[in-house]
């Protein structure tokens, strides 16, 4: 089971004074996110300059060299590419997988570089099904976002041989229900940014564990 971190350094920052003040903050919470146990990071900071999301992007890299934990850059998989992370993270309206595969650094061509896409429904699903992972979203009401709801990830998972991860309004209890419906893992901004800076947010460590004991919790049968 998958545990993703996206970012967004404005939530996470709101009082910061530039765009560097906010790279380095979320360089320092992202410190935390090896320890807590998060399988993948996805730096979605698409209005970053391209230099300040570089820096971001090998910072964040050497924070999770040795470990298991894997970083992509959501489009630009030039950045991702130059600063050594794992992969890119395509949105819905992206180029085709296909394409950012043959990108695969000299190292990479083992099938170790990673292409995800996130996908707002079964049919594109279908179309994208030979990325790593889709990400689909938003399940539940997140922002100005309605909620699509579990029968339409339902659908999405029987509609790939992908591994599917869910996103949007995600608690620690409506992950073990997106897991439920056939989710292999979950995607959060808001849950996993400090306590205050979003309604439910946990900390990246508190907010891994709350996942994990509600997906524990339910497949043995008890609520947390």
């Amino acid at each position: 089971m998958t545990v993703c971190v996206v970012t967004d350094r404005r939530q996470l920052s709101p009082d910061a004074r530039t765009a560097r003040d906010e790279v380095m903050a979320l360089t320092r919470w992202l410190e935390d996110a090896v320890p807590a146990g998060i399988d993948l990071i996805q730096l979605r900071e698409r209005d970053l300059p391209v230099r300040l999301l570089a820096e971001a992007a090998r910072a964040v890299r050497r924070l999770a060299e040795g470990s298991s934990t894997r970083v992509v850059v959501n489009d630009r998989a030039d950045v991702a590419v130059a600063a050594g992370c794992d992969g890119v993270h395509l949105r819905g309206d992206g180029p085709d997988v296909a394409r950012m595969r043959a990108l695969a650094p000299e190292g990479r061509r083992n099938g170790s570089w990673m292409v995800g896409r996130s996908v707002h429904s079964g049919s594109e699903a279908r179309t994208h099904g030979e990325a790593h992972y889709l990400l689909f979203g938003a399940v539940f009401p997140s922002g100005p976002k309605p909620g699509r709801g579990l029968e339409a990830l339902r659908d999405v998972v029987a509609s790939t041989q992908a591994p599917v991860l869910a996103i949007g309004g995600l608690t620690a209890a409506r992950a073990a229900a997106c897991v439920a419906a056939g989710a292999a893992g979950v995607a959060a901004i808001g849950l996993f940014l400090p306590p205050g800076r979003a309604e439910g947010a946990l900390g990246l460590a508190a907010g891994a564990a709350a996942i994990r004991r509600a997906i524990d919790g339910a497949a043995n049968g008890y609520h947390t």
